[in-house]
């Protein structure tokens, strides 16, 4: 009888270690996934100009660019129906099964943009096989955002959010990367080089990514939560039915964590086309926001273990509200590289403070059975919603309108959006 507080004693340590241990792999486990995802997106819109040239040509570049833009975002479409199906199996065969199909599908879509002709070669058929392949890339980005959170919660032992944040910081990385391939293949290669080859080297360096992520990801258990508890018969009509309420607080949470990046991303075009500044510096603009996220995005998941998740997204929230349009005041007031570097800055940051505790809160609103497929529809309806179609929506209204401050109105109105949603989630669902 002595002896038995001791070895409960020694073994809840020994359990509480292996639990860390498993952590940190799946920290890499979900993360090499989710950036591959966001690394393929981002490449795609560093280089929409080139691509729309090669696959949309067309006389008029506005036009031309709203063709490249839609097919940009017509893979947001099939995000929801990828969430659904995979996030749905997840839940029903496990987190590790979701992550393994989604990160194969992607896979698969960005090898057929690699390989595809361009339309000077096969004509219009070009813009067929692109769109496919994004299509494809939508629907595996649709299960891997919510599958791979859920897997990555489940493993923390405590600290959600800063376990979390590392969703968020494998994004920033990703834009810091897909950053640095446009900066030196648009500096360094000719317009001739790039539009040949040079536009390819990054979807081919992610080809490089998949199988290790595959690999990394089938080496690895399924979590504890996931096979402690009994799966739902019905996630999906679960999570519509019995859990309507936290799903739609959760796409407009999601709102201003999608535009804030894909206004980052429209950045680059925004600068060169409509403010006449050169390659360098928009790519430069770019690189910032991206260090930012992935350095700062796991000291703000601490900071939100510590305040709570819905705390800090509010803060940054306000900030949103009070900064957005004033900053593209002042960029096109004076489009100059420190002007860009300082606003993306601020961007970067008030973005990195919104997005880091996202995952955590995401994943506390919904129950264990019902997670993934929450998750996945929550996020992907947000993301599609409001951030997919973020740059084809401000290359549209700017032409309309001509008025170059529209992404800062729209980013002041999305933010509004997701304050509300984000109260809605502290007072009606008790989010810390």
């Amino acid at each position: 009888m002595t002896d038995a507080p001791s070895v409960t004693i020694d073994q809840e340590p020994r359990e509480l270690a292996d639990r860390r241990r498993q952590a940190k792999k799946a920290v890499v486990a979900a993360s090499i996934g989710n950036g591959l995802e966001w690394f393929d997106v981002i490449v795609y819109g560093t280089f929409i100009v080139t691509i729309s040239a090669l696959f949309f040509p067309t006389e008029d570049e506005t036009a031309r660019l709203l063709f490249g833009f839609a097919s940009f975002g017509v893979a947001f479409i099939m995000r929801p129906l990828g969430g659904i199906i995979i996030g749905r199996y997840a839940d029903r065969a496990g987190r590790k099964a979701g992550m393994l199909v989604s990160i194969t599908l992607m896979f698969v879509g960005t090898l057929m943009i690699v390989l595809s002709p361009t339309a000077e070669v096969i004509g219009a058929a070009a813009a067929g096989i692109i769109l496919l392949a994004r299509l494809m890339q939508g629907f595996a980005a649709g299960g891997e955002f919510g599958t791979a959170t859920a897997f990555l919660i489940e493993y923390a032992p405590h600290r959600k959010a800063f376990y979390g944040s590392w969703q968020v910081a494998t994004q920033g990385a990703a834009m810091l990367l897909a950053g640095l391939f446009g900066f030196f293949l648009f500096t360094y290669l000719s317009e001739q080089d790039l539009e040949s080859w040079g536009w390819r080297v990054p979807f081919i360096f992610a080809l490089l990514i998949g199988p290790v992520g595959w690999y990394i990801r089938s080496k690895m258990e399924d979590t504890p939560e996931f096979l402690a508890m009994e799966p739902s018969a019905g996630p999906l009509r679960e999570t519509f039915v019995g859990n309507a309420g936290r799903l739609w607080t959760m796409v407009g949470v999601v709102a201003l964590g999608s535009v804030g990046v894909y206004i980052a991303l429209f950045m680059p075009t925004y600068a060169i086309l409509y403010l006449g500044m050169p390659v360098e510096a928009a790519f430069v603009s770019t690189l910032v926001f991206g260090i930012v996220m992935s350095v700062g995005s796991p000291f703000v998941g601490r900071l939100a273990d510590r305040v709570g998740p819905a705390r800090v997204m509010t803060w940054a929230a306000i900030g949103t509200l009070l900064a957005g349009i004033p900053l593209f005041v002042l960029l096109t007031q004076s489009p100059t590289l420190l002007t860009i570097i300082v606003i993306e800055l601020i961007l970067g940051t008030l973005a990195t403070l919104y997005f880091a505790p996202l995952p955590a809160i995401m994943a506390a609103m919904f129950p264990v059975q019902i997670r993934t497929t929450g998750l996945s529809l929550g996020y992907n309806i947000g993301v599609t919603v409001f951030g997919g179609f973020a740059p084809f929506i401000l290359t549209a209204l700017i032409s309309a309108t001509g008025s170059l401050l529209v992404p800062g109105f729209y980013l002041v109105a999305i933010a509004a959006i997701s304050l509300a949603s984000i109260i809605v989630a502290r007072r009606v669902y008790r989010q810390p």
